[in-house]
C-alpha cells in the first residue's frame, strides 16, 4: 500500500496539465495513513481521497454470470448443453467467474476427446475436478502441508525439534 510520500507524489503529478489517470482500488476501512499516525478513509489522505471519484462495486448476480458465460461461449465458437450451461453458472457462482471461463476452453478441448459436437455436463465435470480453483487448492495444499520440503511447523512443533537436536 501507499505511503504519505507516494500520496505527495501523486499529488503532485495529478496537477500537472499531462496529468495521468490514476486507478486506485482498495478494500480497506479506515486506517493509519502509513508513514503517518493519522486515520482516514482507505488510508488515502482526506485530502487527496476529495480528489478521486469512487466507484463501488458489487460481485456479479447469477443472472450476469450465465450471460457474461454465454457471450464468451459464442466468442470462443463452443456449443454446450443447458445442463451444462447451468452447471458452469454454478461453478461461476460458486469459485470465481475467471475460473468458469477458464473452464470453457478446457471442456471443449475435452469434448473434442470424446469425439462430441456439444460439451455436455460430463465434459464440465471432468475439466473440473482435474484443474483446481483457488479455494480448492489452498484445501489441497493445507491437507498435504505436511509433505512439502518447506512446510510451517506449530510452536510445539518447533520446541520438539530443538529438543532433538539437542539430544541428539
Amino acid at each position: 500500500m501507499l505511503d504519505i510520500e507516494c500520496f505527495s507524489f501523486l499529488n503532485q503529478d495529478l496537477e500537472n496539465d499531462m496529468a495521468p489517470i490514476l486507478v486506485v482500488a482498495t478494500n480497506r476501512g479506515i486506517t493509519i495513513i502509513r508513514g503517518t499516525n493519522y486515520r482516514s478513509p482507505h488510508g488515502i489522505p482526506i485530502d487527496f481521497l476529495d480528489r478521486l471519484l469512487i466507484i463501488s462495486t458489487q460481485p456479479y448476480k447469477e443472472e450476469e454470470i450465465r450471460k457474461i458465460l454465454d457471450i464468451r461461449c459464442q466468442e470462443e465458437d463452443v456449443e454446450m448443453s443447458e445442463d451444462a450451461r447451468v452447471l458452469l453458472t454454478k461453478i461461476g457462482v460458486n469459485t470465481s467467474l475467471r475460473y468458469a471461463i477458464h473452464l470453457i476452453t478446457s471442456a471443449a478441448l475435452a469434448c473434442q476427446i470424446r469425439k462430441g459436437k456439444v460439451v455436455e455436463v460430463e465434459d464440465i465435470t471432468r475439466v473440473y475436478n482435474l484443474f483446481y480453483d483457488v479455494k480448492r487448492s489452498t484445501q489441497y495444499l493445507m491437507e498435504y502441508q505436511s509433505q512439502y520440503m518447506f512446510k510451517e511447523i506449530s510452536a510445539g512443533e518447533a520446541e520438539e525439534d530443538e529438543t532433538t537436536a539437542m539430544v541428539s
